[in-house]
């Protein structure tokens, strides 16, 4: 890849902060449109943006760190969208051996501690809740904990050790934090919540293992040995509930949350926070907001049923899409008919005559009782833990 260099001097391997912007605009236009809540430290990210956006002629001018806080908000985002800004291996390793890193390595350290506490929520509908104290979790811990042991990887390497354990410590937090979410979780016996959060939890712990992977680090690492395959091998540090919640991912959600390809063909889902995927299989309300929009034309409606419909074709053991669409077609006046003027006759043929249809007519409740029953009786021979 060329190098570009800005007007400060800074050289640059990756994107070039004009055309990731361009990016950012392309996935998430409603942020540029008014939609978002930007003030306050927390979404300060979302608010720079949105200055860089109005003031192009200032990106000349940016230093390493502050490219990599527009990195870094870009990510934050598109992270829960369906077209993610391809900043990843930036973020995660590449900025952190710039030939410039050793003067700014501990501001972007500092940064990276602070980018624990954005306020992610408005740009993501990837999330499980405890209802008990409202806490959130999504994937943006995920490639928050990416960044993070990037960042501890980074300063070990360039002895600075103080601020690395500072790394550290907010690292631990995340996975504690994520720990006590799910013991809470289960403890309330809030089954769905707690099968979102296996979801989240394995993507958040896999990103985790990627980047430690990615940066080599040593299994006689201490640390590595605290944090590595938490989702996979019993840690004398955790409880049991991380690998019985990787296994209970891997058996009933894993299949059902991937990149949805299928879902960045109707560009009318990029229009909106409220359009942004959830968990699945867990789409239910996500297809009756898409069906009762009054933004959303019939014919775009009916563009998320043909990306819907293809999407299970392609994985057919999934359920989310299939919830999604019960959601929608629920949602319109006379159902699928309701769409069929925007819709090829021989797929809604097919669509009706479907495995997708039939499956579409069991009732939520009855689904999720299923899915909750499943649960209860998981079993494994790698632990001894259960719901």
């Amino acid at each position: 890849m060329a190098k570009k260099q800005l007007q400060s001097g800074l050289t640059l391997n990756g994107i070039a902060p004009n055309i990731l912007l361009k990016h950012v605009e392309n996935t998430v236009p409603f942020l540029f449109q008014g939609e978002l809540e930007t003030s306050g430290n927390q979404r300060a990210y979302l608010a720079k943006l949105l200055f860089y956006k109005k003031n192009l002629n200032q990106l000349k001018n940016i230093d390493l760190t502050e490219y990599f806080s527009i990195c870094l908000s870009a990510h934050w985002a598109t992270a829960g969208t369906f077209v993610p800004t391809d900043v990843d291996n930036q973020i995660r390793e590449g900025l952190w051996r710039h030939g410039e890193i050793g003067s700014h390595i501990e501001k972007m350290a500092k940064l990276t501690i602070a980018a624990w506490s954005w306020d992610y929520t408005q740009v993501t509908n990837r999330k499980s809740y405890n209802l008990s104290n409202n806490q959130v979790m999504s994937t943006h811990e995920g490639t928050w904990l990416s960044v993070a042991i990037g960042a501890y990887c980074a300063l070990k390497k360039n002895k600075r050790d103080s601020i690395a354990e500072l790394v550290a410590e907010v690292i631990l937090a995340e996975i504690n934090k994520e720990e006590k979410l799910l013991l809470e979780l289960q403890n309330r016996r809030d089954h769905i919540n707690f099968l979102r959060s296996t979801a989240l939890m394995a993507h958040n712990f896999g990103d985790l293992d990627r980047v430690i992977d990615q940066w080599q680090m040593s299994d006689d690492d201490v640390f590595k040995k605290r944090i590595y395959k938490l989702g996979h091998k019993i840690n004398e540090s955790y409880s049991p509930v991380l690998v019985f919640s990787g296994l209970v991912n891997k058996e009933f959600l894993s299949v059902e949350n991937h990149r949805h390809m299928s879902l960045r063909q109707p560009r009318c889902l990029r229009t909106s926070s409220r359009y942004l995927v959830p968990v699945g299989p867990f789409m239910d309300e996500w297809g009756a907001t898409l069906g009762t929009s009054s933004d959303l034309s019939l014919r775009d409606k009916a563009e998320i049923i043909c990306a819907l419909f293809e999407g299970f074709k392609r994985q057919d053991k999934a359920f989310g899409y299939i919830r999604a669409y019960r959601g929608m077609i629920d949602s319109l006046p006379d159902a699928l008919e309701t769409l069929v003027e925007y819709l090829p006759y021989d797929l809604v043929c097919e669509i009706k005559n479907s495995k997708f249809s039939q499956l579409a007519k069991i009732e939520k409740a009855e689904f999720e009782e299923v899915l909750k029953k499943q649960l209860e009786t998981f079993r494994s021979d790698l632990v001894e833990y259960t719901f």
